[in-house]
């Protein structure tokens, strides 16, 4: 008898936003790896052929969608072409951007344009994917919360604010569709080496106040997001919603 993976995602039709690199092209890999067919997306296709180039050397199957996720009607044409494709099974909402300002110089327009990328566009394309989701009874939602879901940081006033919000949607979601077929959890990165991160890891002084804190003592990598990004996609979880899971290097516990 041939006993298949319970992280075997093969079969699987999978949404990575903000694939183009970081975070979301390392999760991107790891589901492809893993078996599933991968749609990534940013905000400008020739942005995705290094994504798309990884994936497929790996053996995976990689289709390339531009989205501009700062107005809702992008979000919602998102969710209309991903499900031209197929029936996507995965959704892993990463896209995301920060805008930096004391909170006395943070401008609306920066308020807003996060708050539409972080918070509105994620929570849409969980709405619109996610019907099609209870209507076949089965789906996996991931969403990419922050250490700023639990510390509220500094000059980061709406990234903060967004990124707790994210916690507060995969709450009312798993509430919701947990006895519907279909999980929402999210992955909280700790400090991960990105270019969100730049002004931090390429300043040898910060770089090294920030590890020193870090329990595993490195920052982290965007292939260290793969492995439970693969598990919240996949059947091992199958008992697990509603949870935002530190992958941290232990950053909370020091």
């Amino acid at each position: 008898m041939i006993m298949t993976s319970p992280f075997d995602l093969t079969g699987s039709l999978a949404l990575v936003t903000g694939a183009s690199r970081g975070i979301g092209a390392g999760i991107a890999l790891a589901l492809a790896e893993a078996g599933a067919q991968v749609i990534g997306t940013a905000r400008t296709v020739g942005a995705l052929s290094a994504t798309a180039e990884a994936v497929r050397d790996a053996g995976g199957s990689f289709i390339a969608l531009d989205a501009d996720l700062s107005t809702t009607a992008g979000a919602r044409d998102l969710a209309k072409r991903a499900s031209a494709v197929g029936d996507v099974g995965i959704l892993v909402n990463n896209a995301g951007i920060a805008q930096r300002a004391p909170a006395e110089e943070h401008s609306d327009a920066m308020w807003e344009e996060v708050v539409a990328v972080n918070l509105t566009a994620p929570f849409i394309l969980a709405r619109e994917l996610g019907a099609g989701m209870l209507a076949r009874g089965t789906g996996k939602i991931i969403f990419i919360a922050s250490m700023m879901s639990y510390q509220g940081g500094r000059n980061v006033a709406s990234y903060a604010a967004t990124k707790t919000g994210v916690t507060g949607i995969v709450h009312a979601l798993a509430n919701e569709w947990g006895d519907r077929g279909v999980t929402v959890n999210a992955l909280a990165p700790g400090y991960i080496e990105t270019d969100l991160t730049s002004g931090a890891h390429s300043d040898d002084e910060r770089r090294h106040a920030f590890q020193e804190r870090i329990p595993l003592g490195r920052w982290g990598t965007p292939a260290d997001l793969g492995g439970t990004a693969v598990f919240l996609s996949s059947p091992a979880s199958a008992y697990v919603t509603g949870v935002v899971i530190p992958v941290d290097g232990g950053w909370l516990v020091r």
